[in-house]
C-alpha cells in the first residue's frame, strides 16, 4: 500500500507545495453573497472544489465551520471530501482531536478508516493527552496509507505557555512532540507520514525540526498576518519538508471563480519561490 508521504510527494511535485483551508467563516459566506446555513455552506464548498480541484495539492477543511451546522454541515463535509478526492486533492481533514483509549480508537475510525463517510487522507491531533495517546490513530493511518498532523508550536499566544514549558530532562514541551514524531518517520522515504503543525508567525524558535522527515504544515499565512518569507526563519534546515496552509487570503478573492483561480496560483508562485525545493 503507498503510504500518505508517498502519495503527498506525489502530489507536491505534480501540483506545487500549497494546502488551501476551506474555512467558511459566517463572514466569509456573507461576503460571497451566500446564505449562513447549510445550503450556503454547500454552494461555497462547491465553488471551491469545481475551481481549485486540478490545481492545489492538498485542501485542508476545518470541521468546525460544517459542524456548526449539525447533521446537515457535516452532510456537506462528508460530500466535500468526496468531491475534493475524487479531483485528486488529498484531504487533510483539520479537526485537532486528541484523546485516550477507546475514544481515541474512535476518532481514528472515524477520520481514518475508508469505510468512514468522513475518511480523509490525513487529520491534525493534539497531543497534550501524551503523543503516546495518539497511538490508535498512528496505527489506522499506517493501516491504511494516511497521515497524522500533531500540533507542535502554534501561533496564538496562549499556546506558548505549554508549548515551551520545560520537560525533566530540559527539552521544552513542544520538542519532546517533535523528537517523538521524529521517530515514526525513521526510514520512511521519500518522507514520512506523519507531521507536525507549526505556526508560520512563530518566528525564530529555537526548536529542531530538521530531523523530522515529515511534512510541517505551516498555518497562519496570510491574513493570520504570516509571510511567505517569514518560513525561513522560522523553519531553518527543514524548509523543504514545509506544506504552507492558506485559508481567507485566498478564500476572500472569491466568489468569482477566475478570480480566485487566480489568488491561487499567485500564491503558489510566491510559495514555490521561497521554498526552492518540493518535498
Amino acid at each position: 500500500m503507498e503510504t500518505f508521504g508517498q502519495r503527498l510527494h506525489r502530489a507536491v511535485s505534480a501540483r506545487g507545495p500549497l494546502c488551501v483551508g476551506i474555512d467558511p467563516h459566517p463572514e466569509l459566506l456573507a461576503r460571497w453573497g451566500l446564505s449562513d446555513d447549510a445550503d450556503g455552506l454547500a454552494r461555497f464548498t462547491g465553488t471551491v472544489v469545481e475551481t481549485l480541484g486540478d490545481v492545489i495539492a492538498v485542501a485542508k477543511p476545518q470541521s468546525a465551520f460544517f459542524e456548526r451546522f449539525g447533521s446537515a454541515g457535516v452532510a456537506v463535509l462528508e460530500s466535500t471530501i468526496r468531491q475534493l478526492r475524487a479531483a485528486g486533492v488529498l484531504v487533510l481533514l483539520d479537526v485537532k482531536r486528541g484523546d485516550i483509549g477507546s475514544t481515541a480508537a474512535a476518532y481514528a475510525s472515524a477520520y481514518l478508516d475508508p469505510a468512514s463517510p468522513l475518511a480523509a487522507d490525513a487529520v491534525t491531533a493534539s497531543p497534550y493527552l501524551g503523543v503516546g495517546a495518539l497511538s490508535p490513530m498512528f496505527d489506522l493511518a499506517r493501516k491504511h496509507g494516511a497521515g497524522v498532523f500533531v500540533l507542535a508550536l502554534t501561533s496564538n499566544p496562549q499556546g506558548r505557555a505549554v508549548q515551551h514549558a520545560r520537560t525533566s530532562d530540559g527539552r521544552t514541551v513542544a520538542q519532546m512532540v517533535i523528537d517523538e514524531i521524529s521517530q515514526l518517520n525513521v526510514g520512511a522515504e521519500p518522507i514520512g507520514s506523519f507531521g507536525l503543525v507549526v505556526g508560520a508567525t512563530v518566528g525564530e524558535t529555537g526548536h529542531e525540526l530538521s530531523h523530522v522527515n515529515g511534512p510541517l504544515l505551516a498555518p497562519g499565512l496570510g491574513t493570520q498576518g504570516g509571510r511567505p518569507e517569514d518560513l525561513r526563519a522560522v523553519f531553518g534546515q527543514a524548509l523543504a519538508n514545509v506544506l504552507p496552509s492558506y485559508s481567507r487570503e485566498i478564500l476572500s478573492s472569491g466568489p468569482e471563480p477566475s478570480a480566485l483561480r487566480a489568488a491561487t496560483e499567485q500564491t503558489l508562485v510566491k510559495c514555490r519561490a521561497v521554498l526552492g525545493v518540493e518535498f
